[in-house]
């Protein structure tokens, strides 16, 4: 899922720095919290040494226990006070699951965390010696080089250090989007007012968003949208894309990023969506149309992107909806008579998304075809950059280096089995029911 638009962002929220302050407190509250937590910080020597340095440090790291009631290693990036209590037990941990995506990121409490094994020491250049976590300096750099290679390949160390303290703390935990509650994965620079709400109420046809629920039913009384407010350029069965020009529909192009945001790391955000369209995937019912996704694009790239950003919304995933809105800018690409290729940085989803429509596309092709055939004259078919082509072929091990050329070897057998690898494709864009003008030949 590519990068998009440069922020203008709030500052944090609530939510991030609501308790850190208060570090005056002493091990002898601990008492307060009730029996049990009593009986938990004496369970060993480990933790009642603990319990006197309470609430830990930013920094701690720390085994902690999942939504798999298994334990995991974490490393503590904020906390607050849980309570109006003083005892430093009821503070709040929000932490980071060092094995996984920071999507997962979540507050947790005291007793989630195993105290046996915390370890404060918070200087990350100094990670060589062995911890009580058990995660050796070679576990540690593969975790490190995945992070970045996720989606931040484009920013240096500094930036990569501001980009995660800016957004280090989810500032609304959940929405409502029609008749879903969705968890949110990431930050996104609402406006401060904005920051208190663990929950936000959009109106999910012109994606307004509230506080409140008594705030959304009012609304919904008053919004006549049934679908997003642009052209229906795409209807087959019960799918239909709009495409929405963000100059002539500004604050619902700015609703959108804000939304987006908060499913995609290292997208940033800008308020001026004027040189942007976006493409946004509905399923039509009686009730009309809902969003299930989109892409957005720059009108005019002289990189050659056809595609900005992209997000399919958590309740619609793994569907073949991302595939669709892949090849949907592709065909976009094919009545422009140009090549396309996304914006980079792609995220982790987007990068597997992109690979597997590429690897599909191009293998089916070379299945059918007979004789030689070149990268241009794939790129000519498909509308997908050479480059795209060429490092797709390469990560598959179809490409040899012959006389000064790059010459595809494609044994049927190898084919075969490498589009079985890739999995089932999308849901087909039915090319015939595209009614589209290019930007630049509108009005």
């Amino acid at each position: 899922m590519g990068s998009m638009e440069a922020s203008t962002a709030p500052e944090n929220g609530s939510a991030a720095g609501g308790g850190a302050g208060g570090t005056g407190c002493n091990g002898a509250g601990a008492a307060s919290n009730g029996g049990g937590m009593e009986r938990r910080l004496r369970s060993s020597a480990a933790s009642a040494s603990w319990a006197a340095h309470l609430p830990l440090e930013v920094g701690t790291r720390v085994m902690c226990r999942w939504r798999d009631q298994k334990l995991h290693p974490v490393k503590v990036i904020e906390r607050r006070k849980g309570s109006a209590s003083s005892s430093p037990a009821d503070y709040e941990y929000y932490v980071h699951y060092t094995e996984f995506n920071r999507r997962l990121d979540e507050w947790v409490k005291l007793e989630q965390l195993d105290l046996d094994t915390v370890e404060t020491d918070v200087d990350e250049k100094v990670e060589d010696k062995a911890t009580s976590l058990k995660m050796t300096r070679h576990q540690k750099r593969k975790i490190d080089e995945t992070h970045v290679e996720q989606g931040h390949e484009e920013l240096d160390a500094a930036s990569l250090r501001e980009h995660e303290e800016f957004t280090k703390v989810k500032n609304i935990a959940k929405i409502e989007l029609g008749r879903y509650e969705i968890d949110t994965w990431y930050f996104s620079p609402f406006p401060p007012e904005y920051n208190d709400c663990p929950k936000l109420f959009f109106c999910e046809f012109c994606l307004n968003f509230m506080k409140r629920k008594e705030q959304l039913q009012r609304h919904m009384k008053k919004c006549d949208l049934k679908h997003p407010p642009g052209d229906e350029i795409y209807r087959s069965g019960t799918l239909s894309m709009f495409e929405v020009d963000g100059k002539k529909n500004k604050v619902y192009g700015q609703n959108l990023c804000y939304l987006a945001k908060l499913f995609l790391d290292h997208k940033t955000l800008y308020y001026d969506v004027d040189l942007f369209l976006f493409y946004v995937l509905c399923e039509c019912d009686d009730r009309g149309c809902h969003m299930v996704g989109y892409f957005s694009k720059e009108k005019h790239s002289e990189e050659s992107y056809n595609l900005a950003c992209i997000l399919t919304l958590p309740p619609y995933q793994r569907k073949g909806y991302g595939k669709f809105l892949i090849a949907f800018s592709y065909e976009l690409s094919k009545k422009e008579g140009k090549v396309g290729t996304p914006e980079r940085p792609l995220s982790d989803l987007g990068l597997l998304s992109y690979r597997g429509y590429w690897t599909r596309v191009l293998l089916e092709i070379l299945k059918k075809h007979k004789g030689n055939i070149s990268i241009k004259e794939l790129s000519d078919m498909t509308a997908i950059k050479a480059d795209d082509i060429l490092s797709t072929l390469q990560s598959l091990d179809l490409i040899q280096y012959r006389k000064g050329q790059h010459v595809i070897c494609a044994d049927p057998k190898v084919l075969d089995r490498h589009l079985k690898a890739a999995g089932r494709g999308g849901l087909d864009v039915d090319v015939i029911k595209l009614i589209w003008t290019p930007y630049k030949e509108q009005g």
